[in-house]
């Protein structure tokens, strides 16, 4: 009962995040098509999606307290379908063939996710943190994470690379130390809320610095990413990259699939891979919104001939397309 209540606190909290997103683009959307230009904060509609982005994200990290990593981390996708199904109500776009049959793909994902997902406990005690941080495991891969980044880090600082494919596999190694350090610090809050004391504990401080910090960093990279790529490309393998990267330290860290059978770890990544395929055909081919800026329409001037919208014409040193003959003769000249 513990885990289901994860789950659909996992599942709600991408559903508020996705009509947040919405939401916060029609505002936006709304303000631009006003005569008088406004600032994004002074709207009622925009400060509405903030919230509701606000309590999807503490959803979010409180889920993490009740179900494991492997499960909370690709949830993730409901936010994704559910941005591309909201956004037919709020946007008014159209519902595409693609969006469908995404959709029914992640769906069907979600629910070998929910079906095969390994059943263990999820009470953690700052004393288990404490033995998982120095568990060999977690220190092996520790030092090659620390490598990969490194790597990574050189060719982006050093040899100015910033493919996509590298900025977001800096992003997802720093995600999953941040899915680490937040089950731990969702998990001894929860612990400590029931009356189990766990905030006395110096780990629970470590690890919560350890959440801001490789989210910091997280936040940062992902930004540069979405400032040269389009969201269409971003949106996809980021969440592909995440999703792995926080199953694979659910599983070394926390050791999630310790006692899984075969067929359970079998059907568990098929899901997986079919959420994973639906997001990617949601986002295929899905064109990037541009606000645009509406032209002067000055209205008919007498003695004049408009040829086109008011704008600085690139043959003349005048403003605007307004045409006369003999400017004409002097051009064909």
């Amino acid at each position: 009962q513990t885990q289901l209540f994860g789950v659909l606190l996992a599942a709600v909290s991408n559903f508020l995040i996705s009509v947040s997103l919405n939401i916060q683009k029609c505002a936006h959307l709304r303000l631009v098509c006003q005569a008088e230009q406004k600032p994004y904060y002074t709207s009622k509609l925009w400060w509405c999606g903030i919230t509701l982005l606000g309590l999807g994200e503490v959803g979010n990290f409180t889920a993490y307290g009740f179900a494991p990593i492997t499960l909370v981390a690709p949830l993730g996708c409901v936010s994704v379908i559910g941005s591309a199904f909201i956004s037919v109500f709020f946007l008014k776009k159209t519902m595409r063939t693609a969006d469908i049959l995404g959709g029914a793909l992640t769906i069907t994902g979600i629910f070998l996710l929910v079906t095969f997902a390994p059943n263990v406990p999820q009470e953690l005690t700052a004393r288990q943190v404490q033995n998982f941080l120095v568990s060999w495991p977690f220190l092996v891969y520790s030092i090659l994470e620390i490598l990969i980044f490194c790597i990574l880090l050189y060719f982006y600082k050093r040899k100015a690379v910033k493919h996509i494919v590298v900025l977001l596999m800096m992003v997802a190694l720093l995600a999953s130390l941040t899915v680490i350090a937040v089950k731990g610090v969702s998990s001894m809050i929860v612990l400590s809320v029931k009356g189990k004391m766990q905030l006395t504990y110096s780990v629970f401080y470590i690890m919560s610095v350890l959440m801001a910090t490789s989210c910091a960093f997280q936040i940062k990279f992902l930004n540069q990413a979405m400032h040269l790529y389009e969201a269409t490309a971003v949106v996809p393998i980021n969440f592909v990259f995440f999703t792995t990267s926080a199953i694979i330290s659910g599983v070394i860290f926390y050791q999630e699939f310790q006692s899984a059978a075969l067929l359970s770890v079998f059907m568990f990544l098929f899901g997986c891979l079919l959420s994973f395929l639906g997001v990617i055909i949601i986002a295929r081919n899905k064109k990037e919104e541009h606000l645009q800026v509406p032209f002067i329409d000055c209205g008919h001037i007498p003695g004049q001939k408009l040829t086109g919208k008011i704008q600085p014409d690139s043959h003349c040193s005048c403003y605007g397309t307004l045409s006369k003959e003999e400017d004409l003769v002097e051009r064909q000249s």
